[in-house]
């Protein structure tokens, strides 16, 4: 008889035992269910039947829209939940769905993120568009349900998913449960709502208790995640744009020995920091506080330096920050800021915490102004690495943030961390954030254009790196953006080598500060743009990485011009072309 070993690690095994331990015999028919749903997920890249015993003769379809893969995250999530209860459901992107099957529907759910300001992401550019124009159908015998996720940073917050909850209102579905919105770090209130929704769906009593089905619902892809971080310890950290260089640029590699945890190119890692230690000061001393003084939040109990420096954000506002703030302290002043967008807007750009009790002064307790801030976000960064080329170890490609207003220097909370207070040796809470929205083709000879500025070429230089642990010398064409060539040419060496091995056909650069009139990206894509256009009638993929307000609607409207002047487009069909190659993943973003 032959013995297999398991397929797991060590700490894999571990955390598997330790959640199977204790369960009774109702709980472990339930993880049954759960992992069939979870192994019939993985079973094809097409949209996920997933289906597990008792039957129930209840079906389900779970739409999801995704820039960066956390909506098609939850959505499995939600998925193999109801297979446990024996609901039949089927995950489906939602530039996969057909807008017609819309009249037939009974029962579905959407999960849906809200990209840059108010915008859908790219898969559900065409459902939205549909959904709330003039066409969409009347839909009274849909019953339906939405999740939005966003960031409360930006203005619109959730606008994709509101704009569909409201349009299939008005068209005469009716809601299983209320329409939720999801800031950034949304885990235990997704977990939460699955569990509501699961037990509203199939009509029947939750498992065990309320906290029992959450914990039963945190996904298994990783054993390290947001509430889990793996420490990862710092084996190299090196500054690489130069001395007379205006951009303090860092390239961090990190250790993940013994993890377990594996990424491919384009995934990201996530980041969890601590705050400036002079800010936080700083704000105990100008609110009178005791740093030692117990406050409650959601993750706990703590004394307030301790919450100030690792729990909540302080290094910058949104608008529900402000509008709390000026609930509890009654403020005037900030009364009329916040009724004015304008002045709210500006009030909000290059402003902290500090600024906001020193502006508007209010008598809040240690405890109101932590019922008032924001839970801290871990930050994510592009992976500059391939598993592949470096074992178990992670890079980043950090921009360290500075600026200074009303006399104080201020700077971003990660990126100051990592540059002023974290070395050799130091350990790091990390966890891998998977992104299948922006992967290098699965057929090695399909030609790539990469177009990326300052740290956006981070996940470029993991994709080559992929490609030349795996001996794949297929066409590659990489655009690069900076200031000045002789200090800001992030990588430089390393993209001179790979083009004498050949694992880089091309690179194009653009240092926009070395001559008198500003030289970009784009514009080196409209000097080379019958070559690019005639890569991309070969079936080349696209791919943008870098700052989403300026740099990439610049290379898109460059684009649109390439497509008019080299193909015979009318500004329509371009439009058109640029919308196909996105939903046939020809085109993917990773902008921020």
């Amino acid at each position: 008889m032959s013995i297999q070993l398991s397929p797991l690690n060590d700490q894999q095994l571990n955390a598997l035992a330790s959640l199977a331990g204790g369960l009774n015999r109702e709980q472990l028919l339930w993880i049954n269910g759960y992992f069939q749903g979870l192994l019939a997920a993985t079973a094809t890249s097409q949209p996920a039947i997933v289906a597990a015993a008792p039957k129930s003769t209840k079906q389900l379809k779970i739409l999801y829209g995704t820039h960066t893969g956390r909506s098609k995250t939850l959505a499995g999530k939600l998925a193999s939940t109801l297979a446990g209860k024996g609901i039949e459901v089927a995950t489906i992107a939602l530039d996969e769905y057909k807008t017609r099957q819309l009249n037939a529907e009974t029962n579905l759910v959407f999960i849906v993120s809200t990209h840059g300001e108010g915008e859908p992401p790219a898969m559900a550019e065409d459902f939205h568009s549909f959904i709330t124009g003039k066409r969409a159908p009347q839909l009274s015998n849909l019953n339906y349900s939405v999740v939005a996720l966003g960031d409360k940073s930006y203005k619109l917050f959730c606008k994709t998913g509101i704009d569909i909850d409201q349009s299939l209102a008005r068209l005469g579905a009716k809601s299983i449960l209320p329409i939720l919105t999801l800031d950034v770090d949304f885990d235990e209130e997704a977990d939460r709502w699955i569990n509501e929704f699961t037990n509203v769906f199939a009509d029947q009593p939750s498992v065990s208790s309320s906290a029992g089905i959450v914990q039963n619902t945190i996904s298994v892809s990783s054993v390290y995640t947001r509430k889990n971080p793996f420490k990862a310890t710092v084996i190299d950290k090196v500054r690489i744009t130069g001395r007379t260089s205006d951009k303090e640029v860092y390239h961090v590699e990190l250790s993940l020995e013994g993890s377990g945890i594996t990424y491919e190119p384009g995934d990201s890692v996530g980041i969890l920091a601590n705050n400036p230690p002079q800010l936080v000061d700083a704000i105990i001393a100008h609110a009178g506080f005791d740093r030692t003084e117990l406050v409650t939040i959601k993750e706990g109990t703590f004394q307030l330096k301790e919450a100030l420096s690792e729990h909540l954000e302080i290094t910058v506002l949104n608008r529900e920050v402000i509008q709390k703030y000026q609930e509890k302290s009654g403020n005037e002043k900030l009364r009329e800021i916040v009724a004015n967008d304008q002045e709210l807007d500006k009030y909000l750009y290059g402003h902290d915490v500090l600024d906001l009790i020193e502006d508007f002064s209010a008598s809040l307790s240690a405890q109101d102004l932590a019922d008032v801030l924001r839970g801290f976000p871990a930050r994510l960064y592009s992976i500059s690495s391939s598993q592949d080329a470096v074992g178990e170890e992670v890079h980043i490609t950090v921009a360290t943030v500075r600026y200074s207003n009303k006399g104080r220097n201020r700077g971003g909370a990660c990126s100051t961390y990592l540059a002023d207070r974290i070395e050799v040796d130091s350990q790091v809470s990390v966890f891998i954030e998977k992104n299948p929205a922006f992967k290098l083709p699965e057929n090695e000879e399909t030609p790539v254009i990469l177009i990326g500025a300052g740290t956006g070429v981070a996940p470029f230089r993991s994709f080559l790196q992929h490609r030349e642990a795996n001996n794949q010398k297929g066409k590659t064409w990489l655009f690069f953006g900076e200031r000045r060539f002789n200090s800001d040419f992030l990588y430089q060496l390393e993209w001179q080598k790979l083009l004498k091995d050949g694992y880089l056909e091309k690179i194009d650069v653009a240092f926009s500060r070395d001559q008198e009139e500003k030289i970009y990206v784009q514009n080196r894509l409209i000097e080379r743009q019958k070559e690019v256009f005639e890569w991309l009638d070969n079936g080349a993929n696209i791919y943008l990485c870098g700052d989403m307000k300026q740099m990439a609607r610049d290379v898109q409207e460059s684009l649109l011009r390439i497509f008019e002047n080299q193909g015979g487009m009318t500004p329509e069909k371009a439009l058109e072309y640029l919308k196909t190659l996105k939903k046939e993943k020809r085109f993917q973003l990773d902008v921020y």
